[in-house]
């Protein structure tokens, strides 16, 4: 039986990044100094999260001559002693550590080697004077994709939408409330546009992973069967499975595009299922933590917090460009194989295949969309920021973007 193309895309990645991980340096000149990642379970090749952070950091060891060091946590156990062997040696003028789940390790090590300075995606650190904490708005990229799927589910006179998550923690709260925001504002607009009530309800499964794509593929069908319209996901490698739901049931229908539609995260993952993601959620990983090692590079690093929302260019909608960026960043041979994989002649069949696949959806909704985001740049619309439990039962409870809008006032001024 033909394995899946999804299946081959993470196979393949995970290949490469077991080629690629070790010691590379920024050419065959002596390296001025060298730097450190130190990847969650997830782990490279899930072509999201942590391999955006590998694409930062890949980038900033070559144009500022560094070496670069990348070290797999296979589980939880292993955050601490990776992270501490790192230190211990003291060779590295920066240790990058990604993901939320790392934050008490990072804090613990921090504590005893003051001296070194870390970087961590996710985590929230705010008083160490050498750990600088890279958190993104995702609550604000989140809320333009609801109001993509809302309004291609209220014009196509659906009335549901779906999420696929990860493991239940903060971040990802701040995902579930934005999309959540979204989709209400889609119904407000919607009516305005039209003069018709929508109400979109919205199908979320919180599926306890980041690393097994089989729970998104089984959390998405089930979605699909209830009748979700676009299904958002946000799990990682997880969402490779969401991915492969969604693309056999188009092809159960007949269908070269949707609707329905999946919905990407983090990196521009349009490409790895064309026809069938309509677009991404994302999360400029690689531009933290370059960020962040150019700081120690120009000697002004600071601890403390770092943010970045639609408005510094952290979050938002993929763009063609970004998805062509994406793409780029593989190895030549990699893109081939891909390319091959999925019937593409060239890279620019691909991306007219993308292109064709955002024509699926008219022209006024990525309008709306956009129109959305001015206004959250501006401050116009608040999103909500939810990083508790108490504060996403509160967005789930409203009944209206503007009550939620109220929440997020009520929480800034707290």
């Amino acid at each position: 039986m033909r394995k899946s193309i999804v299946g081959m895309f993470l196979i393949g990645l995970m290949a490469f990044a077991v080629v690629a991980s070790g010691c590379i340096g920024g050419g065959e000149e002596k390296t001025q100094g060298k730097i450190a990642v130190v990847y969650d379970v997830g782990g490279r090749g899930d072509l999201s999260f942590n391999d955006m952070a590998y694409l930062g950091a890949s980038k900033a060891a070559k144009d500022f001559n560094l070496e670069l060091k990348e070290m797999q946590s296979n589980s939880e156990s292993d955050y601490l002693t990776n992270l501490r062997t790192l230190a211990k040696s003291g060779e590295y003028d920066l240790i990058i550590a990604v993901g939320f789940m790392m934050t008490d390790a990072v804090s613990q090590v921090a504590d005893e080697y003051p001296d070194q300075k870390f970087a961590i995606v996710d985590g929230f650190i705010p008083d160490k004077p050498n750990v600088m904490a890279i958190l993104f708005k995702e609550n604000e990229g989140s809320a333009l994709i609801g109001a993509l799927a809302g309004l291609i589910a209220a014009n196509d006179g659906k009335d549901k939408v779906g999420a696929v998550l990860g493991i239940e923690i903060p971040v990802l709260y701040k995902f579930e409330g934005g999309y959540r925001f979204g989709i209400d504002w889609a119904e407000d607009y919607y009516k305005q546009k039209t003069g018709n009530d929508v109400n979109i309800d919205l199908l979320y499964t919180y599926t306890g992973s980041f690393t097994d794509p089989a729970k998104g593929k089984a959390a998405a069908q089930a979605q699909l069967q209830q009748g979700a319209w676009v299904i958002y996901q946000i799990a990682g490698a997880v969402g490779l499975g969401v991915f492969e739901a969604v693309g056999e049931y188009l092809e159960s229908q007949g269908k070269e595009f949707g609707p329905p539609f999946a919905v990407g995260v983090d990196s521009a993952q349009d490409w790895i299922k064309p026809g069938v993601i309509i677009a991404s959620m994302t999360k400029r990983v690689d531009v933290g933590v370059y960020k962040a090692v150019e700081s120690v590079v120009n000697g002004n690093f600071q601890g403390g917090i770092v943010e970045l929302g639609l408005k510094e260019g952290g979050v938002g909608v993929s763009s063609i460009e970004d998805v062509k960026e994406m793409f780029n960043s593989l190895p030549e041979e990699t893109q081939q194989q891909k390319l091959q994989e999925m019937g593409f002649n060239s890279a620019d069949e691909l991306f007219a295949k993308l292109e064709e696949t955002r024509k699926q959806v008219p022209d006024w909704i990525w309008d709306a969309v956009k129109e959305l985001e001015e206004k959250i740049k501006n401050g116009e619309v608040k999103v909500p920021m939810a990083t508790t439990t108490d504060q996403i039962e509160a967005i789930r409870n409203a009944k209206t973007w503007q009550e939620m809008q109220d929440l997020a006032e009520q929480w800034e001024s707290s």
